[in-house]
């Protein structure tokens, strides 16, 4: 299987983030789709070639990891913001699952936006843990390590300095301010 890059220049134009810094941002994405068609092309190679026992196998299926998360949390991130936002429906099951965890829907926004704003780069991950029915904001330090087991992502923010310098240089918490700003939650209420 092959993987394709989608089509996010629909994209451009969105208020907060600057058509230099999006079309930046969809060439790293690129990047984690090229190589990870790379890598499953050579992982399938070296095993057809009786080399899955090799240190080349090994740390190319640990790179997989990486490639293959940045791509699809880019996908997460990229499709989940608009040009429209759209505020979060108070009737949704989603709203209610997050006030019932969060005692309100403000004190999940402010820990979002406070586990945001801590040092390091990575993603910041609203994730719903279906087996307790329960649900985190998490700090991903890199794509590959960090993730909750189990628990599906369902509202993904970019915290890497590319997603925000360009626009915002230091000033990561103006960056996740215009990140609210273009939310489109009808599309992450199906993730939910």
């Amino acid at each position: 299987m092959t993987y394709e890059a989608k089509n996010f220049e629909n994209l451009l134009g969105t208020t907060g983030l600057s058509d230099d810094l999006m079309k930046t941002h969809f060439t790293l994405y690129q990047g984690y789709v090229t190589n990870t068609n790379k890598l499953v092309e050579t992982l399938s190679s070296l095993l057809k070639e009786g080399k899955g026992n090799t240190p080349e196998f090994a740390e190319l299926k640990r790179r997989f990891g990486w490639e293959f998360n940045g791509m699809r949390l880019h996908e997460y991130f990229f499709s989940e913001i608009s040009k429209e936002s759209k505020e979060l429906n108070k009737d949704s099951e989603l709203y209610k699952k997050i006030e019932q965890d969060f005692a309100s829907y403000e004190n999940w926004a402010s820990d979002f936006k406070a586990t945001a704003t801590m040092r390091g780069i990575g993603w910041i991950i609203l994730y719903y843990d279906r087996m307790n029915d329960k649900m985190f904001n998490s700090f991903i330090n890199e794509h590959d390590t960090g993730h909750l087991a189990g628990c599906a992502p369902i509202l993904v923010l970019d915290v890497f300095e590319h997603a925000y310098m360009k626009d915002y240089g230091t000033k990561k918490a103006d960056y996740i301010e215009a990140f609210f700003k273009i939310i489109n939650f009808e599309k992450v209420e199906k993730r939910f």
